[in-house]
């Protein structure tokens, strides 16, 4: 397309009148793509682009690529994706689907309010656990009904990102040689570690055609529903990755912005949705190479830019950075937390989470999503009273015990959240960080019989179906002594978070 086929394109999108409107056309421009925006609606026009991983440079390309993006995108954003509308050639200039030659084409969105995008929320500290949770669900939901890609290995796959990492660092310069050469270096230790996981996880069908760009800036609230959109259309092969890896750039994305307790919990949120407990051991790596893939982009748009060269390229430093501090190993302990129901205990572990082991954090097994999920319950919902039953009961704290040590022998930190009251149910997750030859530390929250009512009455309930007489009958059977360290619950659960934190075993030595 030349200069004055692309200016005529652009000036009949950017006028009000090509819309029925008078008011003015917004016109937003990224690296790929011209947004028009009027009313509340939104079209996309790509660039005329040839790059190493696009091809857009002829109409029929773009059209094909806006009839790809409506389709994916509508997987996950029914309501936003609207359709695509061929620009031809008119008598008076272009126009919308006439009869004349192809010119382009673009993909038709419904507008929506941008202070509902999870990134601009999470500037305004106004994302909250229900949307964690929400978000988790949502892209449970999603990667279950994305379509299984048994052609290719995990490592491979994951080598291949690798290597497209590698030659875009060497034509950056913005890093270090040396630098460049010890990430590469860490990256490749990493993959020979991971494999074998890599490859069974994808014999096991959990590499598919995901979203492919899951990062804030492509999450909404719409109709007060989370909807994942703009996925990444135009290459099937960067999209087409283990599911873990597509969650990893959200994670890394809360994690990189601070929200360390958000990452935390979307992870284990979707963890205890959609299982794939074998794969949290390669949440660090994916999210290392997630922020090594953002630190080559960010500093190809520093050396590329006019203003904000400078800032960019810090930025990508930033990236650079938290890619290797995400690749440093750190020994895996078990933390159990126990307490009558109301004491906090979920609060507490939530919280605790993203202290312990690498990013995004400990992994948080709870006993009432534990049971949930033997009943193959929601967590939100009640289960009846048999599923309170104590050979039920015993099997969800084995269940518990098991899982812990599955995960601890992979090198992952764990905390066991349950009442834990029953000495046999305290030594068998003692036993677990036994086996594996790890740390272990095990907290006791303390509260007023008086101060637990009060809790359960007032308290959002999430997993737990705790009423008072699960309470009372909790504290008649309770124990005087547990061996375990006591926490008072009086204060703040950072106050309780903290005191755990000042009290863990260092990691070189192990409690027998």
């Amino acid at each position: 397309m030349d200069d004055e086929e692309q200016a005529a394109i652009t000036a009949f999108l950017a006028d009000p009148a090509t819309h029925g409107a008078s008011e003015a056309v917004t016109r937003v421009d990224t690296h790929i793509s011209q947004l028009f925006l009027i009313g509340d609606r939104v079209f996309k026009l790509k660039r005329a682009l040839h790059l190493p991983y696009l091809d857009f440079s002829t109409p029929e390309q773009r059209l094909a690529a806006c009839e790809k993006e409506l389709r994916l995108n509508r997987r996950t954003a029914p309501e936003l994706y609207l359709g695509v509308s061929r620009i031809t050639e008119g008598a008076n200039g272009p126009e919308f689907d006439g009869t004349g030659a192809l010119l382009d084409a673009v993909v038709e969105m419904r507008r929506f309010d941008q202070d509902a995008v999870f990134d601009a929320m999470a500037q305004r500290g106004v994302l909250t656990s229900g949307h964690t949770d929400a978000l988790a669900r949502e892209i449970t939901r999603f990667h279950a009904d994305a379509p299984v890609d048994d052609g290719v290995g995990g490592a491979d796959n994951i080598a291949s990102v690798l290597r497209v990492n590698a030659d875009a660092f060497r034509e950056s310069t913005v890093f270090a040689e040396a630098d460049i050469a010890r990430l590469d270096a860490a990256f490749e230790t990493a993959l020979n570690t991971h494999a074998a996981r890599l490859d069974a996880r994808a014999r096991a069908g959990h590499v598919r055609r995901c979203h492919g760009d899951l990062h804030l800036r492509n999450i909404c609230l719409y109709e007060g529903r989370v909807r994942l959109f703009d996925c990444l259309e135009f290459n099937d092969a960067l999209a087409t990755v283990d599911v873990l890896y597509d969650l990893a750039f959200l994670a890394m994305d809360l994690w990189h912005r601070g929200l360390h307790t958000e990452a935390s919990q979307v992870v284990n949120r979707y963890c205890d949705t959609a299982g794939h407990e074998d794969g949290y051991t390669l949440l660090p790596f994916f999210m290392a190479l997630r922020a090594a893939v953002r630190a080559h982009v960010t500093a190809t748009q520093a050396e590329s830019a006019d203003n904000d060269a400078a800032r960019l390229a810090d930025e990508a430093r930033a990236y650079f950075d938290l890619a290797e501090d995400l690749l440093a190993p750190q020994p895996a302990r078990l933390v159990a937390v126990g307490g009558l129901s109301g004491s906090g205990k979920s609060t507490v572990s939530a919280a605790l989470a993203p202290h312990l082991g690498p990013a995004p954090g400990a992994r948080v097994i709870s006993s009432d999503r534990t049971r949930k999920a033997m009943f193959h319950t929601d967590p939100d919902q009640p289960l009846p009273p048999e599923a309170y039953k104590p050979e039920v009961s015993a099997s969800v704290y084995a269940d518990i015990a098991r899982r812990a040590g599955a995960l601890l022998t992979d090198g992952v930190t764990v905390i066991a959240d349950a009442v834990h009251d029953r000495a046999k149910d305290r030594d068998r997750i003692k036993s677990a960080a036994n086996a594996a030859g790890v740390p272990f530390d095990a907290f006791w929250l303390q509260a007023d019989p008086e101060d637990l009512h009060a809790r359960l009455e007032t308290r959002d309930p999430g997993a737990s179906d705790a009423d008072a007489d699960v309470l009372a009958q909790q504290i008649a059977r309770a124990p005087d002594a547990t061996g375990w360290q006591t926490v008072s619950t009086a204060g703040t659960p950072q106050d309780s978070v903290n005191t755990i934190l000042a009290a863990l075993t260092p990691a070189a030595e192990t409690k027998g």
